[in-house]
């Protein structure tokens, strides 16, 4: 398994029910996109003295072919924008010569098109005799029509078609959806094993970065990769409180809201004499007024819905900064543990 904590969720997957559709859920940057392929490896793996319950042996023609983005009979449908980020640039393209022609951004949707590709593509004779095997991730990310026409499917599966769908809100999806689902939850590493994983990977106080991102180890190993590390985290709040919008020049915008809002809600957990989440106490102040905090929070929420097309970065990161210093100005003192 390329992420240890999988382990488990991978023999759970392999050993329980075989159903002809399984919803991988739980939050971002825990390896739902891994453990999906490793399963649709698995389904497709031709070693013959492997049992199905077993991982794929990794060595075969068809768990290369799958290695190499290449095997005939398994579809992966990522929205275009993720393609290149999850190393999966060859997967299907319903739109990229229009994009190409439009210089338009990259679509964070899984459009209609693509899922009737993969109507299609499940409704025909596998090529080497295992199963047709379609990954969807993230599964929220399909519209309203693409829903209704995986739908379809999933109600009249053929007979060799198996699909996989990864999400991070299972809530988004249509009930009808998840009810022909078999359903696989996933949770958080235990913080030793993903913040042992993390040092590995070169990353620097792994348990600041890891508490940065609620326990997500792959979006901390995201962030380290953006230029955020453990340093300028933990020097966010005092900026903040500072005015220093410039600490944030080099991070992307959403990066940006994101560590705002946790600033915001640590510093709450704080004024109702809660533990804080993301940052340690000693980088927090504290003395803030909870009104003033709420409305701090209720802004970023708003904005963070189109934190992706922002019309100014640079501007609108300087006025969140601002409002929140303004948050915290009625304390001035560092909160210490007792």
């Amino acid at each position: 398994m390329p992420l240890p904590w999988l382990g488990p969720l991978l023999q759970r997957a392999l050993q329980g029910p075989q159903a002809h559709a399984l919803l991988l859920h739980g939050p971002q940057g825990v390896g739902q996109f891994e453990l999906a392929l490793t399963i649709a490896q698995a389904w497709l793996c031709e070693r013959a003295d492997r049992p199905s319950s077993e991982p794929p042996c990794g060595v075969c023609a068809s768990c290369r072919l799958v290695q190499s983005h290449s095997h005939p009979d398994l579809l992966v449908l990522l929205p275009e924008a993720l393609r290149e980020p999850l190393g999966w640039s060859n997967g299907a393209d319903d739109d990229g010569a229009e994009r190409a022609t439009k210089k338009a951004q990259p679509s964070r949707e899984i459009k209609v098109d693509a899922v009737r590709l993969a109507v299609n593509f499940a409704q025909t004779t596998t090529a080497r005799g295992r199963a047709k095997v379609v990954v969807l991730h993230p599964a929220e990310r399909i519209n309203h029509v693409s829903a209704n026409t995986l739908l379809k499917t999933l109600e009249e599966p053929p007979g060799a078609a198996r699909f996989i769908l990864s999400c991070a809100a299972p809530d988004a999806l249509l009930p009808t959806i998840r009810s022909r689902c078999r359903s696989l939850v996933l949770g958080l590493p235990p913080a030793a094993q993903a913040g042992a994983w993390l040092a590995g990977q070169g990353v620097a106080d792994a348990d600041v970065m890891l508490a940065a991102t609620g326990g997500q180890p792959q979006e901390a190993l995201d962030w380290v990769q953006q230029g955020i590390d453990a340093a300028s985290w933990l020097r966010a709040p005092m900026a903040v409180a500072q005015g220093m919008s410039g600490a944030f020049a080099s991070w992307p915008l959403p990066r940006t809201i994101d560590a705002l809002q946790k600033i915001c809600h640590d510093t709450l957990s704080l004024c109702v004499g809660a533990a804080p989440r993301y940052f340690p106490v000693a980088s927090l102040r504290r003395g803030a007024e909870p009104a003033a905090l709420h409305a701090w929070m209720r802004e970023l929420n708003r904005v963070a819905r189109h934190a992706e097309h922002p019309w100014n970065a640079g501007l609108l990161a300087e006025s969140l900064v601002e409002q929140g210093r303004q948050s915290l100005a009625v304390g001035t003192s560092v909160h210490s543990a007792p």
